[in-house]
């Protein structure tokens, strides 16, 4: 049946109108463009920037950061904030008008107060062209302006981004430089980056950022001092301190902890911390180093492949865990690599020496009988045996343990071998960390009650038996390297590189710009 004529120009209507009402929701539900050209205009009375169409400069923006991608160090979240933002110069709109883009050079260029080169930043090439754009005839063509404009707020946002993750996070992630850092130390993440498009304030934000720790203001201060350390040319005292504030500004402590013990390696120290002051202080041995002469030239380091370190495999290893336990007159349960190298070689040319050493011999788990009827010259004994050191005064973990979970399997322990601890160089274990005052450690720990009663009378044992305790609280324990710090008094103390791991660091703050 055929529509009438009024029907059919009803419908036609309808459509009309239909159309219409999709067209005015497109346009409204389209992000109105920001006038960039009138803004720059206002700051600068540079004519050619009247010139500017918004919808070419988006174009030409999305344009221009495809091809600067590859010169940013978080070009994915930069190119996904962007394309959210529908290509808004949403850093220039906000702190070109406030001169704010100036204050951020000025913070740039002045990165060497951080140990930092400026050139990390881009300060240079930020400066000059922020400094072009704000002369009234520095650009010269809509053209330029709009690659001008584009390239300052791409700088800006990368500039921005990774200074504040410098000097918050540091500029290198630890544990994607050293094999054997187990500590775990917070990293930037997109939600992090995010926050400085939203910053309204830039200076009050530059100024939050910066770090106020007291130990870190001592590093700078002495930095700014160019002093120079003993021995050391001013140059080299220059790199310590420069590694060592990076180092300050890794987020790898937690700010509750009120007691704890740390550790560090360089210093050859053990401390208790109590209530942010040490309690206990005493002397300890730490695994031997690849650099033992200190020439900063690592064999097993090359500084033109950095992919990860590769350290000597006594060194202690960077950690942070818990200390959960202690077992009193341990055994000691030697691994296969000291197995290897040392008591199977031992063993060889003293059939005596398992038995006047107290170590039992396993083959399957079962133990040996006669381990003197063994041939230790056949095969690879340190693989095919397993070896068991029993509790006594020649145990080479001593009269205690302290235990605490990691993935090195490495402890802190008493030791039979006191002389070490009158040497000023320390590092001369296998990897564990030998104490000078076990005793006093585990009162530190344990405090006065039947615990420590225990702990005290069974290391006095002429019997002695492995006996577990645990610690009704666990304690963190941190094993730490730091070469440069200042003391309770504020003097900086500075100490050899042992295992040359500001080497590997320094190489890859070079390398960052």
């Amino acid at each position: 049946m055929a529509l009438s004529n009024n029907a059919s120009k009803t419908r036609l209507w309808f459509f009309f109108f239909l159309a219409l009402s999709a067209a005015f929701v497109f346009q409204s539900c389209k992000k109105s463009r920001s006038d960039i050209g009138k803004l720059l205009f206002d700051e600068t009375k540079n004519k050619v920037y009247k010139n500017i169409e918004a919808e070419a400069f988006a174009e030409a923006f999305k344009k221009r950061l495809a091809e600067k991608q590859s010169s940013l160090r978080n070009p994915k979240l930069i190119a996904s904030f962007y394309e959210s933002v529908d290509y808004e110069p949403v850093l220039i709109n906000k702190h070109f008008p406030k001169q704010s883009l100036k204050v951020l050079a000025d913070y740039l260029n002045k990165t060497e107060a951080h140990g930092l080169d400026p050139e990390i930043f881009k300060a240079k090439a930020f400066s000059d062209l922020l400094n072009k754009m704000y002369e009234k005839k520095g650009i010269r063509s809509t053209d330029e302006a709009y690659k001008a404009i584009a390239d300052l707020e791409i700088m800006t946002a990368n500039s921005l981004i990774n200074y504040s993750n410098a000097l918050q996070y540091g500029l290198i992630s630890p544990r994607r430089i050293y094999a054997m850092y187990y500590t775990e130390t917070k990293r930037p993440d997109s939600t992090s980056m995010s926050r400085i498009f939203k910053i309204d304030q830039l200076k009050s934000y530059l100024d939050s950022i910066q770090p106020k720790d007291p130990k870190y203001l001592s590093l700078q201060k002495a930095l700014q001092n160019n002093i120079a350390a003993m021995g050391l040319t001013t140059g080299d005292t220059k790199r310590l301190l420069q590694v060592n504030m990076e180092r300050l500004r890794w987020k790898n402590k937690y700010e509750n902890e009120n007691k704890y013990v740390v550790v560090n390696i360089p210093d050859f120290y053990l401390d208790v911390i109590d209530q942010g002051k040490s309690i206990l202080r005493m002397k300890v041995c730490v695994g031997e180093g690849r650099d033992l002469k200190y020439t900063d030239k690592l064999e097993e380091y090359d500084e033109n492949d950095l992919k990860k370190d590769r350290p000597f495999t006594r060194e202690t290893p960077q950690l942070r865990s818990m200390i959960h336990s202690v077992q009193v007159n341990p055994v000691w349960n030697i691994p296969e690599s000291i197995a290897t190298n040392e008591i199977t070689k031992y063993a060889a040319k003293d059939r005596y020496y398992l038995a006047n050493n107290n170590i039992d011999v396993y083959k399957d788990g079962q133990l040996v009988q006669d381990p003197e009827l063994i041939n230790w010259s056949e095969g690879t004994p340190g693989k095919t045996y397993s070896f068991k050191q029993r509790p006594g005064d020649d145990n080479s973990l001593g009269k205690i343990k302290f235990l605490f979970n990691n993935e090195s399997a490495v402890y802190l322990h008493d030791t039979p071998a006191q002389a070490a601890f009158k040497q000023p160089m320390r590092a001369v274990s296998h990897g564990c960390v030998r104490v000078e005052k076990p005793l006093e450690l585990a009162y530190a720990l344990f405090g006065n009650g039947d615990k420590y009663n225990t702990i005290k009378e069974d290391m006095k044992s002429d019997n002695p038996k492995a006996r577990d305790i645990a610690l009704n609280n666990k304690i963190p324990v941190y094993l730490t390297y730091f070469t440069a710090w200042a003391d309770d008094n504020d003097q900086i103390q500075f100490r050899k590189d042992i295992y040359g791991l500001d080497v590997v660091l320094y190489s890859y703050m070079e390398k960052s710009k």
